[in-house]
């Protein structure tokens, strides 16, 4: 058993609310330049995403966020089973985000739902458990904007809508979306479950390498055939026209009630930020 103080975890949230705000992962800037080759040259498209590209570059190199909106820090804690967490680990957590958010200069976007009064310092975080074999705790904070999650949808289908239904969840929340989402976007898409647990499958798969298919080939089919689905909407970036509406579609499935074809969809923008640490 390997006994990790809650109060040692602060300093890792902290960096990682940093690093994600600040610097894009490779997989995704990457996509945005193969995204750019596919673009009429001299178009708009083309365009939005060299400008895309080039404050992802400004963005890391001067240590500045990648866009104004900071988001709400989501951050994924797995326990390993051989782990005991003295302390508060949620406290921890929201103290790694409130010296990051102040000491960092990020905007500051947390605030009562009805008062709609700041809390000053972006917290509370939004933190998911979950116990996983080993004696390690692997943390990964994903800033969550909400021009795409504001975007986002929970869909309860009846059993008989099958792939096809499944398939007009996702294009159709994209298609609705429209520049809203801040495209080219990477859409996250969990199936089954019930309503919450869907929600947070669809999440999960914003952290994905970029374009890596589904282990399940039947959840990799609904995957390339939803892209192929949005990209023949022509939105393209920004909801300029072009030939890139989303970078990705990421899904996985998990066992349902008999009477139940819940799908989330979580859109996510071309900020696809996440960063993560093992401690």
């Amino acid at each position: 058993m390997r006994i990790i103080e809650a109060a040692s975890l602060v300093e890792p949230v902290r960096r990682l609310c940093l690093r994600a705000c600040c610097d894009l992962p490779a997989d995704v800037e990457n996509a945005l330049v193969v995204a750019r080759e596919a673009e009429q040259e001299g178009g708009a498209a083309r365009s939005v995403l060299t400008q895309l590209i080039e404050n992802a570059r400004l963005a890391r190199q001067k240590q500045r966020p990648i866009c104004q909106d900071t988001g709400m820090s989501v951050v994924f804690a797995d326990v390993g089973r051989e782990v005991f967490i003295q302390g508060d680990l949620s406290a921890a957590v929201d103290e790694g985000v409130r010296l990051a958010y102040t000491e960092g200069y990020l905007r500051k976007s947390v605030l009562d739902p009805l008062t709609r009064v700041n809390t000053g310092d972006n917290t509370p975080a939004v933190l998911h458990v979950r116990f996983v074999e080993g004696d390690r705790i692997h943390l990964i904070v994903a800033p969550k904007g909400f021009g795409s999650e504001n975007m986002s949808r929970v869909t309860m289908l009846s059993p008989s809508a099958g792939v096809e239904g499944i398939l007009h969840c996702i294009v159709s929340a994209v298609r609705d979306a429209g520049a809203s989402a801040c495209p080219p976007v990477v859409v996250g898409v969990g199936v089954g479950g019930t309503m919450e647990s869907c929600a947070l499958l669809a999440k999960r798969q914003l952290l994905r390498p970029l374009g890596e298919p589904a282990a399940r080939k039947d959840v990799a089919d609904i995957e390339r055939e939803a892209l192929l689905r949005i990209n023949a909407l022509g939105g393209g970036p920004m909801g300029l026209g072009g030939a890139t509406s989303a970078l990705a579609v990421h899904a996985a499935a998990e066992p349902t009630h008999i009477a139940g074809l819940p799908v989330a969809v979580n859109m996510q923008c071309h900020a696809c930020r996440h960063a993560s640490e093992e401690v």
